[in-house]
């Protein structure tokens, strides 16, 4: 296939995937809309149902789950992206490495170079040995880039560096588990994005849940963004409902509390920090931003979110450019993102920091380039998330599971 073919074929097959997305997030209407919608909820009844077998042989013991002999914290949500997910478990491994836990987190990995179908069935029938885990970071050093470990895996390792936390990324997080343990001795894993990892048996169940667009439609993958019927909020021992504005909504609350009476439910919020370049790690002030024209581009699940955070900071958003989730940013796309920058008379671009990650040094605009960094706030009383971290570095243990 030549270059020309492609790149067509990669712009056409995105396009789709856009598309396809949008009908999902209900961004789209009209008659193709329609018939797509109705095609993906009758895969969605198929995909439930498995879901539903799957959770219910794990339950009965008729598959069964690993201990690690450590204490597992999951950390996970009943939807596909946009909970925010990656700075709840920053600040947990934070706060619980600064309490004296030896902390891991072990991730998947989003299209790294992790273990494949292929490689796996090659080894079995060549008896060759399984490679060892991905280390990202080894809790001194980061030992892999965005590229091999996936962007929040790198991001993850590359803030916690000065906390001493161990990343590691293994399709296999039973095995990745039991390298953290052997090679690393930590005393603490985290299973990022770990709800539907069933395989690995954990203590505590964290469930986030976006405070804004909760469930989506309410449908399953792929006609909705549900991994899991809502009923599975049964499965958490703790709930927080991120990116909250303030006081969570009473019928969320009482959603929440109708398949789950017991969980701890705790709101945060996701705020911009500090906005820092992308080459290098000069900082500036959020109010930099203020009254000054600006292009953003990003490949989140929810970008109309990082646009207000934008638009929130003071700045005259003057171009945007959306990208799909976990997008690899080629040379086409990163010059469109100049050219519309400037054509619109830009002072700065502005993107996240999970896509400031895969951009590395493959883009110097003539602009100033700034990611936003969030951290998470506890709202109210943060009693809640205390009582998390001291059941985890103190409490007995009990599978939410």
């Amino acid at each position: 296939m030549s270059g020309n073919h492609r790149g067509l074929f990669s712009s056409t097959a995105e396009a789709v995937a856009a598309f396809a997305v949008d009908v999902v997030y209900e961004r789209r209407k009209g008659l193709g809309a329609s018939l797509l919608a109705a095609l993906l909820r009758a895969l969605s009844w198929i995909f439930s149902l498995l879901v539903r077998l799957r959770i219910w042989l794990y339950k009965h013991r008729l598959f069964r789950d690993t201990p690690l002999g450590c204490k597992v914290v999951v950390v996970g949500n009943l939807t596909v992206g946009g909970t925010g997910k990656t700075p709840v478990v920053h600040k947990m491994a934070q706060v619980l490495a600064r309490r004296g836990r030896r902390v891991a987190v072990l991730s998947r990995g989003y299209k790294g170079a992790s273990d494949s179908m292929f490689k796996r069935f090659w080894r079995w029938i060549s008896h060759g040995s399984r490679p060892e885990p991905l280390v990202v970071s080894d809790g001194r050093k980061v030992m892999a880039g965005p590229d091999e470990a996936g962007d929040e895996p790198f991001m993850l390792a590359r803030n916690l560096l000065a906390d001493g936390v161990v990343v590691i990324v293994d399709r296999d997080r039973v095995e990745a588990g039991r390298f953290a343990l052997r090679r690393f001795g930590v005393d603490t894993i985290l299973l990022d994005d770990g709800l539907q990892y069933l395989p690995l048996r954990g203590q505590i169940n964290l469930l986030l849940v976006d405070s804004r667009d909760p469930f989506g439609n309410g449908a399953m993958l792929p006609r909705g963004i549900l991994r899991e019927p809502v009923s599975n909020l049964s499965r958490a021992s703790y709930v927080f409902i991120t990116k909250s504005p303030g006081p969570p909504d009473p019928e969320l609350v009482a959603l929440i509390r109708r398949h789950n009476p017991k969980a701890e439910i705790i709101p945060c919020a996701h705020r911009p920090s500090e906005l820092v370049a992308v080459d290098g790690d000069a900082v500036r002030p959020l109010d930099w931003l203020r009254g000054m024209k600006v292009a953003v581009f990003c490949g989140i699940a929810t970008p109309e979110r990082f646009e207000e955070t934008v638009a929130a900071l003071g700045a005259d958003m003057v171009s945007s450019r959306r990208f799909l989730d976990h997008h690899a940013f080629t040379d086409e796309d990163l010059d469109e993102v100049l050219e519309q920058a400037l054509a619109s008379g830009a002072q700065a671009i502005v993107t996240t920091e999970k896509d400031a990650v895969r951009l590395q040094s493959r883009f110097s605009p003539p602009l100033p380039l700034l990611y936003v960094r969030l951290e998470v706030g506890i709202l109210g009383d943060p009693d809640g998330f205390n009582g998390a971290v001291e059941r985890i570095c103190l409490g007995p243990s009990s599978s939410g599971r």
